[in-house]
């Protein structure tokens, strides 16, 4: 009981920290959204939904290497090996130091293309281009921050996290209104405050390194590589990130063209909404992944029943107590965003009802990928995460073309054939659940 207590305690340590993560990762939109929404207009919105992808791809490459480097520190602290710990940590920091200097680097050579390249409307692609530039040439930064949230969370520091993270975003909500109000930057003020906003929270971070109890040291030495194991434990969670990143780049395409302006902000509106669902879905990822990893480590099957259990009832209570506030008061979320007209209120309404179901599958499918990659089931990991996005692009597709007044139910009726995708091949292929020898 005693021992049962501990780990409870630890789940939530482990869980508020990473929904204070993952609320990094989405308050710059979210929060983004809001402010443009309100200080500019429900253009700047639309501006910032068509730059998203971008950010999700940085996303991506801080799943693939913290991601992965997370899951095999979670189970090199579970036996105690020390060599490993430091050498993966060592290879990830690598990693976020190459990619995130290129990624700045397209940033200062080619900003008008990637610019083009997600906005082919004239009216928004200035903006799209004011928000783009900074985002590219802040990726150091918010690789940096969500891939040490991901490692010193896992290093038994969650609470330091936190802390992090919060100020983080507190400086982003503060910076955001004086950079947009006061310095009179635009759209460019949102984007100029996340960044702001990481750089801070990495600070804080750092003072992890002078506890006692930092595993978290540079070493190059090693038994054996470690990058093609950080790649395949990270690849799953970044592939379902990048067929993310391709479903929002079609759907924006699709959406603007097959619903103009309004249609566009509405969408818009709606990938905010997943952006708080992805709150509580990361949180619990997260947690699942670092603190079940180090059960998979001591291969203590009741202690990862344990958090298994605990993970899937608070992503459980959470998706209902969300969906059901959508349902009865959407129209708040319409005009937090500066939705103005009865039109255009009435139609976000209609497409946040449809949208706060169509989320419920997708949050499961997520969490039952994160499951099968700790039981060692990689392929049905890997499967998952293609079809995640993948299968929503030909739905999408289809009913914009045949049916387009049912265009919103589009993700809804994906995610139910992904789910029954996912089951009849859970039985065909007898798999079994049981914890692997890592």
């Amino acid at each position: 009981m005693d021992n049962e207590k501990q780990l409870s305690s630890q789940f939530w340590q482990y869980l508020i920290s990473a929904i204070l993560i993952a609320l990094s990762g989405c308050l710059g939109n979210v929060v983004d959204g809001i402010i443009v929404g309100n200080l500019i207009n429900s253009d700047g919105v639309s501006a910032i939904n068509l730059s998203r992808p971008v950010v999700q791809f940085l996303f991506t490459l801080s799943l693939l290497i913290a991601g992965g480097a997370g899951m095999l520190v979670g189970f090199a602290l579970g036996r105690d090996d020390q060599r490993r710990t430091r050498y993966v940590y060592t290879q990830a920091m690598i990693g976020n130091a190459v990619l995130g200097c290129i990624v700045a680097m397209a940033g200062f050579l080619f900003p008008d293309t990637l610019a083009r390249m997600l906005c082919n409307n004239e009216h928004l692609y200035p903006m799209a281009l004011s928000y783009l530039r900074i985002v590219l040439l802040g990726a150091p930064a918010y690789l940096f921050s969500w891939s040490l949230s991901t490692l010193i969370g896992v290093d038994n520091s969650p609470k330091l996290v936190s802390v992090a993270i919060l100020v983080d975003n507190a400086v982003n909500l503060l910076l955001d209104i004086v950079f947009i109000k006061f310095f009179g930057w635009g759209i460019a003020g949102s984007s100029a405050a996340t960044v702001v906003g990481h750089l801070v929270g990495i600070i804080i971070m750092c003072w992890h390194y002078f506890k006692p109890t930092n595993h978290l040291l540079l070493s190059l030495k090693h038994d054996a590589p470690e990058w093609g194991n950080i790649i395949s434990q990270g690849a799953p969670l970044a592939v379902a990130s990048v067929c993310l990143t391709l479903l929002l780049f079609a759907a924006n395409s699709i959406m603007l063209k097959a619903t103009g302006r309004d249609g566009i902000f509405v969408f818009a509106v709606c990938m905010n909404l997943l952006q708080i669902y992805n709150l509580f879905l990361a949180g619990t990822c997260r947690t699942l992944q670092s603190l079940g990893a180090i059960q998979v480590g001591r291969h203590d099957d009741d202690a990862f029943n344990f958090v298994l259990r605990k993970s899937f009832l608070f992503i459980t209570v959470s998706m209902v107590v969300t969906c059901l506030y959508v349902w009865i008061f959407p129209h708040t979320i319409a005009v937090l965003f500066g939705a103005k007209g009865d039109d255009l209120i009435a139609l976000s309404n209609h497409a946040l009802r449809v949208f706060a179901l169509s989320f419920i599958p997708f949050c499961y499918i997520y969490v039952f990928m994160i499951v099968y990659k700790l039981y060692g089931y990689h392929r049905m990991a890997l499967f998952i995460s293609f079809a995640l996005s993948l299968t929503v692009i030909p739905v999408l597709w289809f009913i914009a073309r045949y049916e387009p007044r049912y265009l919103w139910y589009s993700y809804l009726v994906a995610y139910i054939i992904e789910a029954l995708i996912i089951w009849g091949i859970h039985r065909v292929t007898h798999l079994k659940f049981a914890l692997p020898q890592v």
